[in-house]
């Protein structure tokens, strides 16, 4: 999310971040082994999801990109 100065702040996803890792930090003691055996899981679809943003802003990106460049295009075919 950008803020006003046109720079990201990620503050906020940082916090959340951190915030479920700690918990599933507490979840692996648990004494019931579904719980404490879907924190690896869990762990992992953190780390998907996380490689699937990047790839949709890298796509999103090129859009743009070639969107400006159409853009410019007509611009000067008129």
């Amino acid at each position: 999310m950008k803020n006003i100065f046109g720079t990201v702040d990620n503050t906020y996803n940082e916090i959340r971040e951190k915030s479920l890792m700690q918990w599933l930090e507490e979840m692996e003691q648990h004494p019931d082994v579904a719980v404490h055996g879907g924190v690896k899981l869990a762990r992992e679809y953190v780390e998907y999801l996380k490689e699937e943003i990047k790839s949709l802003e890298q796509e999103n990106e090129l859009k743009l990109q070639y969107l400006k460049k159409l853009k410019e295009k007509n611009r000067q075919e008129k």
